[in-house]
């Protein structure tokens, strides 16, 4: 419950990326802001992956390799995600719980 959320095509995001001077129309990666900072595509998982249990937070680890290189990898996967992990028809409903940690 650390971490709050924000479709990107949503009225909170695109006012949250503009007060930033990000691109409101077009999108590309991910993206994760804390302390005012702004993390994009492997940066931003690799940060995000910080506030996670478990293994996850090893893969910190992975900010020794050069930013390009991880990129490179981030959009590899993220070109083939559907392909590997499937597309599905609809979205879930969030429980209530969940439903909070949305900004909009």
């Amino acid at each position: 419950g650390k971490i709050s959320f924000a479709s990107l095509q949503s009225d909170t995001a695109r006012e949250l990326l503009a007060s930033e001077g990000l691109p409101t129309e077009q999108f590309d990666s991910m993206i994760f802001i804390e302390n005012g900072r702004i993390y994009k595509k492997s940066a931003a998982v690799l940060k995000v992956s910080r506030h996670l249990r478990g293994a996850w937070r090893l893969s910190a680890v992975f900010f020794a390799v050069p930013r390009p290189l991880r990129d490179r990898a981030y959009s590899f996967i993220a070109r083939r995600r559907y392909k590997w992990f499937g597309k599905r028809e609809a979205c879930m409903l969030p429980s209530p719980e969940i439903k909070n940690r949305f900004l909009s």
